[in-house]
């Protein structure tokens, strides 16, 4: 069998990645090495690749392809769900948590034997969001932090990371509150990443990787809207599912 040589990211945070376009990986494996910098990210993710590995492994970058994408105004919402929606038991906050949701993220779940979003991960991310760049969208119920989410926001670009519940429906509750807000907004998408059939039944479609490619470039070099990330999400019309 054919190895696939897969290069090793230069050390200074501006080093380039390869070109996500070339890559001859079948699951999109781009590059290793490298750090967590807060540059070097923000390089990765204006081009679509993000860091995905587990705790003894070097860092792995990636860019799969085809790529699982939401565009906002077109999440699927179940009749159930709206129904949960409309009755008002959950509260929706933006960035009022941020260190608590990622560390929920992290937090093994049935049927793992670990967790990706490693401390490194973690501390990485925390900087991003002390920077601006990193978003949580966190879902409450009787002051209690019950679900919620965390990813990237570029330009009109939203790469969202992880999601966690611990109350039934809050991590889809989170992501309706998220779509809506984008929508809201003006983003183009929400990157997703990799496809997976309860994704799919909230409305995910996929892009080929130059579809996707086209829309990241034009999107994370547009100004996001003035009001977007505000915490009480006074612009976002959550009251009607």
């Amino acid at each position: 069998m054919n190895r696939i040589p897969i290069p090793q990211l230069g050390e200074s945070p501006d080093s380039p990645f390869p070109d996500p376009a070339e890559c001859a990986h079948p699951e999109g494996l781009l590059a290793w090495g490298g750090d967590l910098h807060p540059q070097r990210l923000l390089n990765a993710y204006r081009q679509g690749i993000f860091p995905w590995y587990e705790i003894d492994s070097p860092i792995l970058w990636w860019s799969p392809e085809p790529r699982a994408v939401m565009i906002p105004g077109y999440m699927h919402i179940a009749r159930r769900l709206a129904r949960t929606l409309r009755q008002g038991r959950f509260q929706a906050r933006v960035d009022t948590a941020f260190d608590e949701v990622i560390r929920a993220c992290a937090e093994t779940r049935p049927g793992q034997d670990g967790t990706w979003i490693t401390p490194q991960m973690q501390g990485a991310y925390r900087r991003l969001h002390r920077f601006g760049h990193a978003h949580s969208i966190e879902i409450m119920m009787d002051g209690e932090l019950v679900g919620g989410l965390y990813g990237v926001a570029i330009g009109r670009i939203f790469f969202a990371e992880s999601k966690f519940h611990r109350r039934r429906d809050a991590s889809k509750i989170a992501l309706a509150v998220l779509m809506r807000a984008l929508d809201t907004w003006g983003y183009l998408l929400a990157d997703c990443q990799i496809w997976n059939p309860h994704l799919e039944r909230l409305g995910v479609r996929l892009l080929s990787g130059d579809a996707f490619r086209a829309i990241v470039s034009d999107g994370v070099d547009l100004e996001p809207a003035p009001n977007a990330w505000n915490r009480d999400l006074h612009d976002v019309p959550l009251d009607h599912w």
